[in-house]
């Protein structure tokens, strides 16, 4: 993969002529009173600017919905979208000065809503004279000044990356994306940016990006032989350095990396997908690390570096726009320089503000196709299901999951090696509002049960490999004796354990005994009736993300791949149902697995 010329050496790699200014005059930050040896009680030069970021956008430009096609709510009551973001942004800039503000983001731009979904399979941005991505759109009207790479803007191929980076005007980074045959970046690393102070000599602010290790893992597909993706700390190490002798005076990372030190795949790769506060601690020279990946919010968090001392201040925004981070510099002119005195951070809430209408007005057409588009009926269903209690029951709507999983799998193994071997399926409950209406299924309906961009393998296991399997899922569960009364709103999630990691597998009858500790919980494990043979084989049809390793569940991530393919499982959903016409929860449902306390049933 050549590097992108004109984006790196254009916006990126030059120290003088090619920096961006975005300058200006603006009255300087008060004084504090003392010289920092300027002699003569002068008060000393001084400047403050802002730098905002935002961070997992996944797709979201309006406060909308497309999986129930209205606005969107959640028990906190956020809202999402970079329409609410705008008004954000333009509040900060008209408090601070336009030109003494930056934006940035942290990736995770392309993927997530039905809207980015659309732009890039139904009517996508690759095509000849196609239409421009409407994340590119709105980012341009808000005018941001470099986003960093997630590991999710791979998801599509590199092809729609390429023409999505083509199509912003601002640098997408990735120092440590590296072309995989010259292991030069094969994106813009960093870019400097200039902002213009009163006092004669501007700042400069360097803004390094980079992005998930996993990406080799997860979406190995489309990258493999193609780019490699080193640690961040190794190329944050190669590259602080740099920007520092190149006479950055404020160093920025964005980091498509959490801040816990933690990877959720085990150890697929020698890289900690989690790294962001590793990168603060083990780097010397970094000012501040806008943080992603995690979809947590942090709104000031402060790690020592361990080499000087210094503190470097951390920030992560909630996910899809649902807050805007502030880093705020305090700066004074020391020694012939500008120093940082001073870093902090905060977040605001997106939904303190309305939508700005220059976004929505940019994106109306866009949004109305994809709300025609999800709102297209593709059968019926005879029964209403929902997974308002999938968390804790074998539920049909999860079994339609399953079902369709492994038939697909079935039928691509027919006539092979591998054909006489009984196929289970694993699913799990990712959204607990999502339902199949009695009556007529749209896309939308089909999609909201399977909100990821996920795609189907086939893995081959043994039977003590899935008992194995099943008892880490069972970890989901918080240990309940016997006799206990159960709330179900504390009964699970056990350890910050998500839904989506939690799986259901079927094609098998199992007891989880939630009096039981995590490792002896799950009991009557049986196939067709009969206890599990711990050496028969099976084929499992698993995600890719927990086939790659997501979740770090055993044995799957090693075991021998029979088949995969790149279609998304929720597209195979809504081709399932169109293919039938009709879907009939009698003809699927069963009640593979149910909790129980010392062999009686919690439900």
């Amino acid at each position: 993969m050549p590097l992108n010329r004109r984006t790196f050496l254009g916006t990126s790699a030059a120290a003088g002529a090619g920096v961006a200014i975005a300058g200006g005059s603006a009255a300087p930050a008060a004084a504090h009173g003392h010289d920092h040896g300027h002699g003569h009680g002068r008060p000393p030069k001084r400047y403050s600017f802002t730098v905002m970021g935002t961070t997992d956008l996944h797709g979201n430009v309006f406060n909308w919905d497309y999986f129930t096609d209205k606005e969107f709510d959640d028990k906190a009551h956020n809202d999402v979208g970079l329409a609410k973001i705008s008004t954000l942004v333009d509040q900060v800039r008209r408090e601070k000065g336009r030109r003494n503000t930056l934006m940035i983001d942290a990736g995770d731009t392309i993927q997530g809503t039905q809207l980015s979904y659309y732009y890039a399979k139904i009517d996508p941005i690759t095509a000849k004279r196609g239409p421009v991505h409407p994340m590119a759109q709105a980012m341009n009207a808000i005018g941001y000044d470099a986003a960093a790479l997630g590991n999710h803007e791979f998801n599509y191929g590199i092809p729609v990356l390429r023409k999505f980076e083509e199509q912003c005007d601002f640098p997408l980074l990735g120092a440590n994306a590296l072309d995989a045959k010259t292991l030069r970046p094969a994106f813009a690393p960093y870019v400097i940016k200039r902002l213009r102070t009163p006092h004669g000599r501007d700042v400069k602010v360097a803004i390094l990006g980079l992005t998930n290790p996993g990406i080799a893992i997860w979406d190995k597909a489309n990258v493999g032989g193609k780019m490699v993706f080193p640690g961040l700390e190794e190329q944050a190490a190669k590259f602080v350095p740099r920007l520092r002798s190149m006479g950055a005076d404020v160093v920025i990372v964005s980091a498509h990396s959490g801040n816990s030190g933690t990877s959720s795949y085990g150890d697929q790769i020698p890289y900690v997908e989690n790294a962001a506060g590793l990168v603060a601690e083990q780097v010397p020279g970094i000012d501040a690390i806008l943080v992603g990946h995690a979809h947590l919010e942090i709104p000031e968090y402060f790690v020592e570096n361990k080499q000087t001392g210094k503190k470097v201040v951390l920030s992560e925004p909630l996910k899809w726009g649902q807050r805007l981070t502030l880093f705020d510099f305090d700066l004074v002119w020391e020694k012939g320089r500008w120093v940082v005195e001073k870093a902090g951070s905060q977040v605001l809430n997106s939904n303190t503000v309305a939508e700005d209408p220059k976004i929505t007005r940019l994106l109306t057409d866009e949004h109305k196709k994809v709300v025609a588009y999800v709102n297209q009926v593709i059968g019926t269903s005879t029964a209403a299901m929902t997974t308002a209690e999938a968390a804790w029951k074998d539920e049909p709507i999860i079994d339609l999951i399953n079902v369709v999983q492994a038939e697909t799998v079935k039928a691509a193994l027919a006539g092979g090696a591998y054909a006489a071997l009984p196929v289970l399926s694993q699913a799990s409950c990712f959204s607990r509002t999502a339902q199949i209406p009695a009556g007529d299924v749209t896309i939308k309906d089909a999609a909201g049960l399977y909100p990821f961009e996920n795609t189907l393998e086939a893995r081959l296991l043994t039977g003590a490999q899935l008992k194995d399997y099943l008892e880490f899922s069972a970890r989901y569960y918080v240990q309940t004796a016997a006799g206990a009364p159960v709330d179900t709103a504390k009964l699970t999630n056990a350890d910050n354990t998500p839904d989506y990691n939690y799986d259901a597998v079927s094609g098998l009858t199992y007891e989880i005994d939630i009096a039981k500790p995590n490792g002896s919980r799950i009991v009557n494990l049986a196939f067709e009736g009969k206890p599990i043979d711990p050496a028969a084989q099976f084929v499992l049809a698993v995600n890719n993300y927990r086939a790659s390793g997501g979740g770090n569940f055993p044995h799957v991530a090693g075991a021998k791949q029979l088949w995969a393919n790149s279609e998304e499982i929720r597209n195979t959903i809504i081709a399932w149902v169109q293919a039938k016409g009709s879907v009939d929860r009698s003809q699927f449902a069963s009640v593979d697995w149910r909790l129980t306390r010392d062999g009686t049933p919690v439900f």
